[in-house]
């Protein structure tokens, strides 16, 4: 049975979608705790609430990054788990700490990467007049939202979208693709090759095209 630490700064609404997937689709495998660096993040309360062990790991009471990734990595560590979801932790994190789990930290990123890296996603995706905007799981590296694809979701740039309009499209997306890439984890379906990519065991399509 694999074990999924979650990592949070807010709602927690792809933190959400995984647990329910999890339960609902008899992965092998079980959240063990949602972590968060804001005490007050609403996601916490919601997994408290379904019996799941919490921490809040204040970055602005630590020193540093260095610091704050030290005692971070020690709470993680304390549930032992096979895999680290980034759902939408909003810290930048070391090398140090992406070493350390290297090959089982997954993050979801609102946009087709490699494309708008970064914030402001949906806002530079229109500005540039890109007719498709999307989401984008993959395996962290020490580059900031760069590092192996997983699993992308493609949707349509629609007329007198805006920022707001456009990413609620995309998070539906998010809550489709972020529970199946992490189910294909937990079962051993995904393999890191030596050229950066990431191969399917079974050979299951890698992206996700919704039309509205």
């Amino acid at each position: 049975m694999k074990r999924i630490v979650i990592l949070i700064s807010g709602r927690g609404s792809n933190m959400e979608a995984i647990h329910r997937a999890c339960a609902a689709e008899g992965w092998p495998a079980s959240v063990v705790a949602v972590i968060s660096n804001r005490p007050t993040a609403g996601g916490l309360g919601w997994a408290a609430e379904r019996g799941i062990a919490t921490a809040s790991i204040d970055h602005r009471v630590h020193a540093d990054r260095a610091a704050f990734d030290a005692a971070l990595a020690a709470e993680i560590d304390a549930h032992q788990p096979d895999l680290v979801v980034l759902a939408g932790f909003m810290r930048i994190l070391t090398p140090a700490f992406v070493a350390r789990y290297a090959g089982r930290l997954l993050n979801i990123h609102p946009s087709l990467l490699p494309s708008f890296g970064g914030l402001h996603t949906h806002e530079r995706a229109l500005q540039t007049g890109c007719k498709v905007a999307g989401a984008t799981v993959h395996f962290v590296t020490a580059e900031l939202d760069h590092g192996p694809i997983v699993l992308q979701a493609v949707v349509p740039v629609l007329p007198g979208d805006t920022a707001e309009s456009l990413a609620a499209r995309v998070l539906v997306c998010e809550h489709q693709i972020y529970p199946r890439a992490v189910r294909w984890f937990v079962e051993d379906q995904l393999q890191l090759c030596s050229d950066g990519t990431v191969r399917h065991a079974l050979n299951a399509p890698q992206w996700l095209f919704h039309p509205s």
